[in-house]
């Protein structure tokens, strides 16, 4: 039991670390080689869920087609590929490219906040005083974010704010829709069809083949690292981890994430971070923990079980 403890907990916070690292690729290949978010998008979905649904295949774990047998099912997923996978994907990556990967992956965890808030109200409960405070934190963590304490005024520009919260939506969007799927499927085919189909309607947004920017190794290197090293790899680490130690304890693991996109965004491509985004940052983060001490009797809510893939 103690090593898949140790097991659980080094997979969890290395994947957290690689989805935050990936962020910070993905702000670099925006920012200083000009890539076009919709193409990144279209190709990281793509190529990212036909191998997802490869390794599923590889695993005989069920029939990968089979989810296309159920009409309700294959709606479902249909839905989810688009409501939960193409806009966590799309927003994020568009909060990165209008501020940085930093900024962007804060605020996408104002999510877990919106989901206990979500749930509160579908069940007809008061919220609990964890989740009280926990949306206190994110409100204020927020206006210390995009505001620098100064009413009226935004320290980021209004797109990046806009898809910063839209991230945060999709998040919440994304961990709940597809519970009843995750249940029935292995984890593997239900996400890899869903970046699959999200990448393929991306297609006629923005199709691989109109490729921009300033192609050069690095650009090479990071649109490689981020399909690899940024989804299919943490992805599958997680599930792992999620088996070995439980979502709860994967999830506040992985609240390593934002630490991550943010120490390498500051000293690797110098953005720049105040003393009020660090607190703001550090309220946001922490409604993660507050979160996870929800008893363990109530498992409907943000557990990580389904996290996302940006």
């Amino acid at each position: 039991m103690h090593g898949n403890l140790v097991t659980g907990i080094l997979l969890s916070v290395t994947a957290a670390i690689l989805w935050g690292v990936s962020g910070t690729f993905g702000q670099f290949l925006f920012q200083e080689r000009e890539i076009n978010v919709e193409w990144m998008i279209t190709i990281r979905m793509t190529c990212s869920g036909l191998l997802l649904l490869v390794i599923s295949l590889l695993r005989k774990d069920i029939e990968i087609f089979t989810v296309f047998k159920d009409r309700k099912d294959a709606f479902q997923l249909g839905l989810f590929s688009i409501t939960g996978m193409l806009m966590v994907q799309y927003t994020y990556f568009a909060a990165i490219k209008h501020s940085n990967a930093a900024t962007a992956t804060v605020l996408q965890y104002v999510g877990p906040v919106l989901i206990a808030a979500f749930l509160a109200i579908k069940y007809r409960r008061w919220p609990r005083t964890s989740e009280l405070l926990a949306l206190t934190l994110a409100m204020t963590g927020t206006f210390l974010l995009v505001t620098h304490g100064q009413i009226g005024t935004l320290s980021i520009s209004r797109p990046a704010l806009l898809f910063g919260l839209a991230s945060a939506v999709a998040l919440a969007i994304y961990t709940l829709q597809p519970i009843p799927l995750i249940q029935k499927y292995p984890p593997t085919m239900v996400i890899g069809w869903a970046m699959l189909g999200g990448g393929l309607i991306f297609w006629f947004v923005q199709p691989p083949w109109n490729v921009s920017g300033d192609w050069d190794f690095y650009t090479y290197l990071f649109t490689s690292l981020i399909i690899v090293f940024g989804t299919l790899i943490p992805f599958t680490m997680y599930l792992y981890a999620v088996r070995l130690i439980g979502g709860q304890k994967a999830s506040l693991l992985a609240s390593a994430e934002p630490l991550a996109a943010t120490l390498l965004a500051v000293y690797w491509l110098h953005t720049s971070f105040t003393l009020l985004d660090w607190i703001g940052s550090i309220c946001i983060v922490s409604t993660v923990f507050l979160l996870s001490r929800e008893d363990k009797v109530s498992n409907r809510g943000f557990r990580g079980r389904f996290r996302k893939l940006a």
